[in-house]
């Protein structure tokens, strides 16, 4: 056993050590100016005044050492994380710590005078500390689960996201340059990062050596660890400080860089090593070669050099990883009981039976409002006067060319997203399900991007790249979901990979296809801006008019599948088959709204629950209010996003985010309280 232990020692450190100098070598050697080898290693040892020596050493070496210095922060804030919530799949990406920094650097751009040297470290510092307490909040405190912390981190990632795009479309000029830094960057001009983040690295990394024996303590049980005389609070909060520290060091500099906190510690646990202090030393070490080792594929991804984000490829490597991670661990981390954040019941028969009629009336009310609702806002009198009796043709043809089909084009996506949500949750008896937590979002925009500026076609196309890319999702998370027995707490989890993975390539495309940096946020976020009878007529009509009756007549399977499979099939249900052409269906609604209307999340998960909330989880006009609550979010969406900051206008996504994201945060605060 000593043998082998020490086999694994060399490996970890010797081998990992070799790769990284490797790693340094090759990432020294790239660049737009081709520099050999025998140069670079003489303007390391022995430099002259010369332009290849100065490119060394003052552009290539600062960004390299940046790579490491970063990646091993990043890779001990996981190892911390993961021990201290009790969770693998803890990082300082996967519970948002990234996001709440990232804002409040974006904020602070926009509001204050400097973001840079100790004032960006302490801002970025607050954003992550806020975030964590947040999440740690939400999830459970002390009882939190892995699958609730992880699901928490992902709304409040998506909620801090909408606002820092809000920021950066409405004050593009003071965060310029802020979309690439955002997506995580090495890029280096002089050594000043590195030598302003090398010190605080290091207080990081000496402080968690420190702890380092009170950790394995820590893991062996808290009810022990107290028992040995810990004091399990401090300890808890001293970890939580020095991750969110060593994430907020390495945000002020290069950006949020994700997964590479989940990808390193898992690494060494992998060669076997338990303690702490060998933990801590090999996921520093492998971290940068992590970190490092994407730089490298970037860059030899783009042969252009002009910069793809090291942080959508850590991505595009983590994502899978996260997958793989939570299917080796799927029987011994999770369980049904995970997801118990289901919306109650109002206890009000008289009100559930007039609830449909209620929300009809509310729907049309909210379409003339939003019709009636511009720029010098809100003419009901004059706009009802301009369309029935043809007083001012101005108005009427604002009203019925412009805000109407815009309006329509609104509830109609709407529907469609409520309607694959409410599917969705069905069908995998996941509360938590809808397109954009599923990954079927992401991958519609991913075909989206690629057959508009990859494939350099018409946008004409641009549906069918949406259809393309939703249906290849959904394949691979119904593949996953299948090995996995369709657990509702592993899908979650599995469809947050997917999301991820899509997010990245999205901002690959972004990148390389320079698209303008507010056009792109804009799209990103989802927008019903400058739709018209066009979009309505082309991309929802069909949906609308044939796949959602035929999900009416077949949504009592559903109710049949939510019984359970062993159910299902005593009822004569061919529970697979079924489970896949309702996806299927879910898959392709959505994949409409999202070539209609960019990326919007949260409104097929939010009409399902408000419907439950109203009627009851088995109701006869579930689906009906479901689809009525999802064309009214998005038509007020719409109407606010263009009247808030007239005569700007905000993405109706954001909108939505911003108040989605709080209500299933309360949905997810709630369930900690009470038991289902």
């Amino acid at each position: 056993m000593k043998d082998s232990y020490s086999w694994k020692t060399v490996l970890t450190f010797g081998g990992g050590t070799v790769l990284l100098l490797f790693l340094l070598f090759i990432h020294l050697q790239q660049g737009s100016v081709s520099v050999s080898a025998a140069t670079m290693l003489q303007a390391i040892f022995n430099p002259q005044d010369i332009i290849e020596h100065h490119t060394i050493r003052y552009l290539r070496m600062p960004r390299a050492v940046m790579g490491i210095l970063a990646g091993g922060a990043l890779a001990v804030s996981g190892v911390l994380l993961q021990t201290i919530t009790k969770n693998p799949l803890a990082s300082a990406s996967t519970l948002g710590i990234h996001s709440g920094s990232y804002f409040a650097v974006v904020f602070a751009s926009v509001f204050m005078t400097t973001t840079s040297g100790w004032s960006g470290l302490i801002i970025a510092f607050t954003g992550g500390v806020l975030t964590a307490f947040i999440v740690y909040t939400l999830a459970g405190v002390v009882h939190a689960s892995p699958v609730k912390m992880v699901l928490a981190g992902m709304v409040v990632t998506m909620m801090f996201s909408a606002f820092t795009s809000l920021l950066q479309i409405f004050f593009e000029n003071e965060t310029a340059g802020l979309f690439l830094w955002g997506s995580g960057t090495l890029v280096q001009n002089n050594w000043n990062g590195a030598q302003f983040v090398l010190p605080f690295i290091l207080i990081g990394l000496l402080v968690s050596m420190i702890i380092a024996k009170s950790l394995d303590i820590f893991q062996l049980g808290e009810d022990v660890a107290r028992g040995l005389g810990q004091n399990v609070p401090l300890m808890r909060l001293i970890a939580v400080l020095v991750a969110v520290f060593l994430t907020s060091v390495t945000v002020s500099v290069v950006g949020p860089i994700g997964f590479v906190g989940l990808i390193a510690p898992h690494l060494i646990k992998l060669f076997g090593f338990q303690k702490h202090i060998v933990i801590i030393l090999g996921s520093f070490l492998w971290g940068a070669n992590v970190l490092l080792g994407a730089d490298v594929l970037a860059r030899m991804i783009d042969s252009s050099f002009s910069e793809l984000p090291v942080g959508a490829i850590t991505a595009f490597i983590g994502a899978p990883w996260l997958i793989w991670l939570i299917m080796k661990k799927r029987n011994k981390q999770y369980s049904q009981k995970d997801t118990a954040i289901l919306a109650g019941q109002l206890h009000t028969p008289t009100l559930q039976k007039w609830m449909m009629p209620i929300l009809i009336v509310i729907a049309i009310i909210t379409l003339f409002v939003g019709v009636a609702t511009g720029n010098n806002g809100m003419e009901l009198i004059q706009t009802f006067q301009a369309i029935f009796f043809n007083q001012d043709s101005f108005l009427k043809n604002m009203a019925l060319d412009l805000r109407l089909p815009r309006l329509l084009v609104a509830a109609g996506s709407g529907v469609l997203l409520a309607i694959s949500g409410y599917i969705f949750q069905g069908v995998l008896r996941n509360p938590l399900a809808d397109p954009s937590v599923i990954g079927i979002t992401s991958g519609a925009g991913v075909g989206a991007l690629l057959f508009l500026y990859i494939g350099s076609v018409s946008a004409v196309w641009v549906p069918l790249g949406a259809f393309l890319g939703a249906i290849i999702a959904f394949l691979i998370v119904m593949a996953l979901a299948y090995k996995t027995d369709f657990q509702p707490a592993l899908l979650a989890l599995l469809g947050i990979g997917v999301s991820a993975f899509g997010s990245a390539v999205i901002q690959i495309i972004v990148v390389q296809s320079d698209m303008a940096v507010a056009s792109a946020l804009t799209w990103l976020s989802g927008t019903t801006y400058a739709t018209s009878w066009t979009e309505l007529i082309y991309y929802l009509l069909g949906p609308l008019v044939i796949l959602v009756p035929i999900i009416y007549v077949v949504s009592d399977r559903i109710h049949t599948l939510a019984l359970g499979d062993d159910t299902a099939k005593g009822l004569g249900l061919g529970v697979v088959k079924t489970r896949f052409y309702l996806a299927l269906l879910a898959s392709v609604v959505a994949a409409a709204s999202v070539a209609t209307v960019g990326t919007i999340g949260f409104v097929g998960l939010i009409a399902p629950h408000v419907a439950r909330l109203l009627l009851g989880p088995v109701h006869k006009k579930l689906l009906p209010a479901t689809a009525l609550l999802g064309a009214v979010f998005l038509m007020v969406a719409d109407v606010l996003s263009r009247t808030l900051l007239v005569p700007k206008e905000i993405p109706s996504g954001i909108i939505v985010a911003i108040i989605g994201a709080p209500y299933f945060l309360w949905l997810m605060n709630r369930s900690n309280k009470w038991k289902f």
